[in-house]
């Protein structure tokens, strides 16, 4: 069989779960678009080894197509990824929109549209922030006004009645309570929530389903964060930029919004070698080599690169966001070239073979142990806790090792993967209903170590549960957060049996 056609049959198998783009019209080689296969496959084993484990995935665009792509098991396709800060580019495109539709200007002063949260003898800072002082992030605040969330009239009060000691435009502070703003303005003069105001606008012309926005208590999309999209989502949204708003034929962003939101508007440092001091737009960030990126924490990336015609969607939990983009920046940004290259068979199928075997590293080691015998069926009554959890159990025969989990939310039975990953559903205090994916192994006879990824987030837990007679420890660490990672222990007492 010629080496073209086999290449062609693994692609098909390799891809048939894999989203089809709305750009892309059939099997396209990395060589066929100007790119080196063996560079891509290069950036994702130095992202594996200079940072493990902390890319979930990743798609690669260069004229309108894909070009590869992957997902890190128990990472996949299908599931919407949090965007974190990333939601705020988004957030942006509304009031871009909202513009081109007379809705507004960016030169709309902010109290003009809530008169009744606006305090009694507002400052001249405040009445001076107009719309685009927050798409800077120029609203004048020292700090983010994070205590606007506790308000007890609401977040919109909280924020007008925070101090404002410089004037609008002037003064850069990142502050996702600005772009909440701007998500309450959109429901303002929409009377939809920010999704579905971006609904037929934005997210169905690119075909993006049933987008899910978290929302405040008085029923306002988060803007700045709180948004879950599918990696294909992040590259298309992407392309549209790169395209300058248009989709299909049709103009979805004007030009003019684009071509002002994705270039300097204001300085944010001055460092030359840092992606975080390049300047900022409206909601994007300005990066070196001439690139701009929407982002957020730990990872989540939608980068454009204007010159080269090329868009790079990622997802990560990382702690170092600069480490991933210079990874990008050394090993992808010099591979691009303008005319195609000589087909390489071996090269582009040694990264298909790459792309399809991507595995966040599971627990490894033996799938039993003597306790293992000893505390399986048996129930444990579980001290008070975060996760809510009344009682827990193991199932640990051979077939279908699980762990039973019980909470005020219900009774949730989460398998057990050695060796791999194996899915469940588990529904957290806070954190709602999550898919958890769990991979686990005994590193001693009375413990047994817990992977914990929650798949819809960059956030995983390390898990070491440890057994003493009728005592149960499970000691927690995550993968990136906030704040310490390093969460409070879990213990419980085996009930007595009849």
């Amino acid at each position: 069989m010629p080496t073209t056609l086999l290449l062609a049959l693994i692609m098909i198998g390799c891809t048939s779960n894999t989203p089809k783009s709305d750009q892309d019209d059939g099997i396209v080689t990395p060589e066929s678009l100007g790119i080196s296969s063996q560079a891509i496959r290069d950036f994702i084993e130095a992202a594996e080894t200079e940072r493990p484990n902390d890319l979930h995935s990743f798609q690669l665009r260069r004229h309108g197509k894909i070009v590869a792509q992957g997902w890190w098991d128990p990472y996949d396709v299908d599931t919407p990824h949090m965007l974190y800060s990333l939601s705020k580019s988004f957030a942006s495109t509304a009031i871009g929109i909202a513009q081109s539709e007379g809705l507004l200007t960016i030169n709309d002063r902010v109290i003009s549209f809530f008169p009744p949260e606006t305090p009694p003898n507002p400052s001249e800072n405040l009445k001076a922030m107009r719309i685009r002082d927050l798409l800077k992030m120029n609203t004048g605040h020292e700090q983010e006004p994070r205590s606007a969330r506790e308000h007890p009239d609401g977040w919109v009060t909280g924020f007008l009645s925070a101090e404002i000691p410089h004037k609008p435009g002037t003064h850069f502070v990142y502050n996702s309570m600005a772009t909440f703003m701007l998500s309450a303005i959109i429901q303002k003069v929409t009377g939809q929530r920010l999704r579905d105001y971006l609904g037929p606008r934005l997210f169905e012309p690119l075909d993006i389903s049933e987008p899910t926005w978290d929302q405040n208590q008085d029923g306002i999309d988060y803007g700045g964060w709180g948004l879950y999209l599918r990696t294909e989502d992040i590259g298309k949204f992407g392309q549209l930029y790169l395209q300058k708003g248009k989709w299909e034929g049709k103009q979805l962003i004007s030009e003019a919004w684009i071509n002002e939101a994705t270039s300097f508007q204001t300085s944010n440092g001055s460092d030359p070698d840092s992606d975080w001091e390049q300047g900022y737009g409206y909601q994007f960030w300005m990066c070196r080599h001439g690139l701009y990126r929407g982002d957020g924490a730990f990872g989540q990336f939608c980068i454009i690169m204007p010159e080269e015609d090329v868009v790079l969607a990622i997802t990560a939990a990382t702690r170092d966001m600069q480490a991933i983009m210079n990874l990008a920046w050394e090993y992808l940004l010099p591979s691009f070239r303008k005319a195609p290259l000589e087909a390489n068979d071996r090269a582009y199928q040694n990264l298909l073979e790459k792309t399809t075997r991507l595995r966040l590293t599971p627990k490894k080691g033996p799938e039993t142990s003597p306790t293992a015998a000893q505390i399986s069926g048996a129930e444990y009554r579980m001290d008070e806790n975060d996760w809510g959890l009344s009682t827990l159990s193991f199932d640990l025969t051979e077939n279908e090792p699980s762990l039973i989990l019980s909470n005020s939310n219900g009774h949730y039975t989460l398998p057990l993967g050695f060796g791999t990953y194996k899915k469940g559903i588990f529904e957290f205090p806070v954190a709602g209903k999550r898919t958890v994916a769990t991979s686990a192994a005994w590193t001693k006879d009375d413990t047994l170590d817990m992977l914990m990824y929650l798949p819809e987030t960059p956030h995983g837990y390390n898990l070491k549960v440890s057994f003493d007679n009728e005592k149960i420890r499970i000691d927690r660490v995550l993968n990136v957060n906030f704040g310490d990672n390093r969460q409070e222990a879990i213990t419980g007492t085996m009930l007595a049996t009849e």
